[in-house]
């Protein structure tokens, strides 16, 4: 209404602003280390103030004994504030030790706030900012400075001489540290309003990101005060509560006690959080902040007409009928004057647009944890969303009757003590918060549940997979944070619906930061994947420089029936490639393209089928091109993945494969050449070949009559080829002398002069072949010290069939590069293990394969290609996971990282007597006071600030 007592005109019948995601909260609280935690407290209806026993005091009172009226000994106060994880935002210890705690917790609550959106700061485009506020140091006063020496240095040299002691506490360095430890390059600043810090914080960040200063913002608060263990001198008639105990709105309402605390919440303009398929808590409507300006009884009162005016323009800012509110987080220091004021403000402010009552449910979370001084408006804001996501409002607690100054039946406000059900319902819920500090700076924010998620763009489908399962990747600074982190992602796994295991997996690969100690696995089904996590995490992998890929393409022998039929079925990307290979074939040779086909794609179910496809397929003239089509499908669709080989190795028909992707032939043309290649081959004379587990020096006097060595796969594996009866002849004599050795299922003498005429035969084949220089490096097994330019010559091609194949010299020479990981592009891991043979010991080279070890059909190809996907992200590649996923996905609430936190605090000496003195007068400030208390007050101000002078010049 307006000062004649007419309702004005709605908010809502103008155009609501587009509105901020809270896409991200992390917390730690009195009673409670984490969000759930806090949750659970609230709607147990729990508090979370300590109450100490005497004995249990930082701080030596004279003359104080238990049960002392004039002594409260309670306060909320917050675990571990001595433990931080050093290592993992990169400290030395001496730093970690005298940086305030207030820093420390902080940047571990943006760490985790981050994390809890799914947001990789290092990934993410936008520009990201950070708007943050703490209480004054204590830290610096209480522990470091109760050394005398320390104290002496720091007087002396301050600003110019005490640069470390100074970046680690003060108030200044809060934001910016969390921009230059996370990598954030937006806007970063520490703001101070007393009480409403945080929320202001939150608001200044909201109109950062409104305007595109910023994409994306952390912003919050944090109070630490010690010593923690201390309580305060209550005096009748001030602010704090004479047992300790808030009672927020109640009759019997008496002050409120102060307590440590702090929270971050993660903000995103909603279209952006929308489209990227975020986690939404609540969307920030509308956001205002005043200050009361001189019109009050004093500096530290509050201001009936400042708040209300804060609140309407909160209500104006978002466009909203007031009436659609139907949760108030109010300020609620439950002091028998504040409380009041609160009320009459909000009244004021909603009576202008309407008069309807008791609709909207009001609390305050400080009956539960005592005044949180910076962080509070931030951890209300914090609840608020709970009460939204969770779609219930907690119980007030601490409350039996209302302030006899409060007609809360006249105002469009009522407490509920028991706690509701707040279901979502045809229009939107909303919620409002309330902070405002000492000095009149006031915050207001309207608080909106979140939209309907949107269904998660599929605009790459042509490069996914079709599969049930997911591939979960995991990632730390250390070996024991991989397997905590294992650990607590089975846990949440156990929670979360079998339909969730897509975007639980899509989190872990796109929305947690890619360390050095890295795990990986597939998994079927979310229960599956909490019994792999929970048995424990094998072979954590730790990265090194950053590698190249080197793609290694088998050569005949690989081939199995049906072995392209999961991959066709379910691989857009590789379905095309192969389609295209196959096409190309069919153009050089349509009966044998046709033959491919059918024996790489079919299901031969019954083994007897099976078992002649096999024989088929074995054929030389049919199985070189069903090999090359296979593996240029593999290496295509990789690269649609944004997987590409710096470096690659072919052996024997592979090279084929190879030369292709390299742009040395056309597909059409490399498809035509090998199927003249078989032909060729298959028209020679019957031949053998042995494998031999020897070093090819060593198989000298094995040689002769036609037997020669066909290839070194590793430095002692090798392999023989020549004429059958010689072979026989070999084979006989190498179990003889006891050398192991094999009879290959081959039907021909390969890479031996018994190729010869196939060979000459095969280079007219080349005749019209366009050749091109290629694109990436190829290391020749026929002789890895050949330039280049030798795959743009027949002659190159004519001899590979006869020349023996040097693939164990081709892998250490690409391996001898830098560091790789090797990646067998074909049907089977046979090539896996020599590779990993002829690996030197002292190259930064890993082996992975991404098809099953031996011929299987179904899920058993995906899930190898995701296996060793998983094991080349592993060794430090990096992998487009939206192409792999084919789109977005959803992000989901994981587990945080499990930060190894260890001691790093100096202890305060001989403070616990000396120190009496300021605690009695140094008693955190709320946010008002009666026109009584205004001399008091600035006594109590004077005399902190005598305290501290006394700590910083005293006894030199």
């Amino acid at each position: 209404m307006s000062g004649d007592g007419t309702v004005q005109e709605n908010p809502s019948d103008g155009a609501p602003r587009p509105g901020v995601a809270i896409v991200g909260m992390a917390g730690r609280f009195p009673g409670a280390d984490d969000v759930e935690s806090f949750w659970r407290m609230l709607l147990e209806g729990r508090e979370g103030v300590t109450r100490f026993s005497v004995d249990e005091l930082e701080i030596e009172i004279d003359g104080l004994r238990e049960g002392d009226r004039d002594y409260v000994c309670a306060k909320g106060v917050l675990s571990d504030i001595d433990m931080f994880d050093a290592r993992f935002f990169g400290y030395l210890p001496r730093e970690a030790e005298v940086m305030d705690p207030q820093h420390r917790v902080f940047l571990e609550l943006c760490w985790q706030a981050m994390e809890n959106a799914g947001c990789d700061p290092s990934r993410y485009p936008g520009a990201i900012g950070v708007y943050a506020g703490c209480y004054m140091d204590t830290y610096v006063l209480w522990n470091l400075c109760s050394d005398e020496s320390f104290r002496a240095r720091l007087v002396e040299s301050i600003q110019v001489g005490s640069l470390q002691t100074e970046l680690g506490n003060d108030k200044d360095y809060l934001a910016t540290r969390v921009a230059y430890k996370l990598g954030l390059t937006g806007p970063a600043m520490t703001l101070q309003t007393a009480c409403s810090t945080s929320l202001v914080a939150i608001a200044t960040a909201c109109q950062a990101i409104e305007s595109y200063a910023c994409d994306m913002a952390l912003a919050g608060g944090i109070t630490i005060v010690l010593p923690q263990k201390k309580g305060y001198f209550y005096k009748e008639g001030g602010m704090l509560s004479p047992d300790g105990v808030c009672r927020t709105f109640d009759e019997n309402a008496a002050g409120t006690v102060f307590s440590n605390g702090a929270a971050v919440v993660a903000l995103k303009r909603l279209e952006d959080a929308l489209a990227d398929g975020d986690r939404i808590y609540g969307v920030i409507r509308g956001c205002a902040v005043n200050n009361d300006g001189g019109d009050k009884v004093s500096y530290t009162a509050p201001s009936v007409e400042g708040q209300a005016e804060v609140i309407a323009l909160a209500l104006e800012s978002a466009g909203i009928d007031p009436q659609t509110i139907g949760y108030v987080e109010a300020h609620g220091t439950a002091t028998p004057i504040g409380d009041p004021i609160e009320i009459s403000g909000l009244t004021s402010a909603y009576r202008r647009y309407g008069n309807d009552r008791q609709y909207c449910v009001i609390g305050s979370l400080k009956a539960n944890l005592g005044h949180l001084d910076v962080a509070s408006g931030a951890i209300g804001l914090i609840k608020t969303c709970l009460c939204l996501d969770r779609e219930t409002i907690p119980p007030q607690i601490n409350f039996t009757a209302p302030n006899p100054k409060i007609d809360f039946e006249a105002s469009p406000f009522f407490i509920d003590v028991d706690g509701r059900p707040w279901p979502k319902g045809a229009e939107p819920r909303r919620a409002a918060v309330s902070s405002f500090g000492v000095g009149g700076t006031n915050a207001h924010v309207i608080v909106e549940e979140a939209p309907t998620p949107l269904t998660p763009g599929r605009d790459l489908d042509d490069d996914a997979i079709a599969h049930d399962g997911a591939l979960v990747v995991l990632s730390a600074k250390t070996e024991t944070a991989v397997e905590a982190i294992a650990s607590a992602v089975a846990t949440a796994f156990d929670d979360m619906p079998e339909a969730a295991l897509g975007d639980a997996a899509w989190t872990l690969q796109t929305g947690r930061a890619q360390f050095d100690y890295r795990w990986s696995g597939y998994v079927s089904s979310m229960s599956e994947g909490a019994d792999r996590l929970r048995r424990g995490v094998n072979a954590v992998t730790r990265v090194g420089a950053d590698p190249d890929l080197v793609f290694a393409f088998p050569g005949q022998g690989a081939q199995y029936p049906g072995m392209a039929r999961s991959l066709h079925d379910a691989w857009p990307a590789f379905r095309l490639a192969y389609d295209k290979a196959l096409d190309a074939l069919r153009r050089a040779d349509e009966t044998l393209a046709a033959d491919v086909r059918r024996l790489s794609l079919g299901a031969f179910e019954r083994d007897e089928d099976r078992e002649e496809a096999g024989v088929a397929l074995a054929s030389t003239q049919i199985a070189q091109p069903a090999i090359v089509a296979y593996e240029i499908a593999v290496a295509r669709a990789l690269g649609a993945w944004g997987l590409a080989p710096a470096s690659m190795v072919g052996h024997s028909i592979g090279e084929f494969a190879a030369a292709h992707i390299a742009g040395i032939f056309s597909l059409d043309d490399a498809m035509s050449l090998v199927a003249a290649r078989g032909k060729a081959m298959a028209a020679m004379p019957a031949g053998a070949m042995i494998a031999a587990r020897a070093a090819p020096d060593a198989l000298g006097p094995y040689l002769g009559a036609g037997v020669g060595v066909a290839a070194i796969n590793a430095p002692a594996a090798t392999t023989l080829s020549g004429p059958v009866d010689s072979i026989d002849k070999a084979l006989a004599r190498l179990e003889a002398d006891g050398v192991g050795a094999v009879r290959l299922r081959t039907s021909h003498a390969f890479h031996s002069t018994m190729m010869a005429p196939a060979a000459a035969k095969f280079e007219g084949s080349f005749v019209g072949v366009q050749f091109g220089m290629p694109s990436v490096n190829v290391v020749s097994t026929s002789d890895p010290k050949l330039d280049a330019s030798v795959f743009g010559h027949s002659a190159y091609w004519r001899e590979q069939i006869v020349r023996p194949v040097r693939f164990a010299e081709a892998i250490e020479s690409a391996a001898q590069r830098g560091p790789c990981v090797i990646v067998e592009i074909g049907p089977g891991q046979a090539l896996s293990a020599m590779a990993r043979q002829s690996t030197p010991s002292d190259a930064p080279a890993r082996v992975v394969g991404v098809s099953p070890r031996a011929a299987s059909a179904g899920e058993g190809a995906l899930s190898a290609i995701f296996e060793g996907l998983g094991d080349i992200w592993s060794s430090g590649v990096e992998i487009d996971w939206r192409r792999v996923r084919g789109g977005a996905g959803r992000k989901l609430p994981l587990p945080t990282y499990p930060f190894d936190r260890k001691r790093f605090w100096v202890e305060p000496t001989d403070r616990r007597t000396e120190s009496a003195q300021m605690t009695s007068a140094g008693t955190q400030i709320g946010i008002e006071s009666t026109a009584g208390d205004v001399e008091e007050l600035v006594r109590r101000q004077l005399d902190v600030v005598s305290a501290q002078l006394a700590l910083l010049r005293g006894r030199r």
